[in-house]
């Protein structure tokens, strides 16, 4: 079942030495999340300012967990903590769109390549699985799970290519980039597109073609990032609000 990032955070029973670090540093990451969340599907905006005491009465935390949140955030990149402004969510530029994901769409092509060279039947009905239930979002126009699932296949591919070096370099780019596949299916026309290149991707796989699944999945990558800058552009001009 899909989190609900809106809940308020409890911290759950701990005993023994060092369970009240544990509970904060648990209470933080779930907090970081939330707001991750939050960032990537566009509620909050760049510009846009976190401001912890409300942020604390919202999910009924103290504020320890929550500045140790907005500290993680910040080590990702997606806001900036500023003595008088506070935590504010990052700019993030056309251009930047662009080369974030000139980059992601070739690791991703390439870890789908290796993928397909190497999948075996069971990881392949999983794959065939979260396909079919991404389509079914997709017919029924439901993009909030339309988009955990396309996220989950995306993550899939990158977490059973079979090299971990390939995997942490994806990871650190994603932190940034991964609210701009939400844009990115904001569109109609580029939705529809994105569901062929999965479907494209499916083609690859089931046939053990490593060469087509490059391209389709590069191919995919760099549509989606040209969508994003696209959007980006059209939405903030040469004026990117920045944190």
């Amino acid at each position: 079942m899909p989190r609900d990032h809106n809940s308020p955070v409890h911290a759950t029973d701990a005993n023994g030495p060092g369970a009240d670090i544990v509970s904060v540093t648990a209470m933080a990451a779930r907090v970081a999340d939330i707001l991750r969340e939050r960032i990537v599907r566009g509620q909050l905006a760049p510009g846009d300012r976190i401001v912890e005491r409300r942020l604390s009465a919202e999910l009924e935390v103290s504020r320890t967990p929550v500045r140790e949140a907005l500290k993680l955030l910040e080590a990702d990149g997606l806001i900036e903590i500023n003595r008088n402004r506070g935590a504010q969510v990052t700019g993030y530029s056309s251009e930047e769109a662009r080369n974030l994901f000139d980059v992601i769409a070739v690791l991703e092509g390439l870890a789908a390549q290796r993928l397909a060279e190497t999948i075996a039947p069971a990881l392949l009905a999983r794959f065939e699985g979260l396909h079919a239930e991404m389509k079914s979002h997709f017919r029924h126009r439901d993009i909030d799970p339309y988009f955990d699932t396309n996220s989950a296949i995306h993550d899939l591919v990158i977490a059973s290519c079979g090299n971990p070096r390939l995997a942490d370099n994806h990871r650190r780019l994603m932190l940034k980039a991964r609210r701009g596949r939400f844009l990115a299916i904001m569109s109609d026309e580029r939705w529809k597109q994105s569901v062929e290149e999965h479907e494209g991707l499916m083609e690859a796989l089931r046939g053990r073609d490593g060469i087509a699944a490059f391209e389709t999945w590069r191919t995919h990558l760099a549509h989606t990032g040209d969508t994003v800058s696209r959007v980006l552009e059209e939405r903030y001009g040469s004026d990117i609000p920045c944190g």
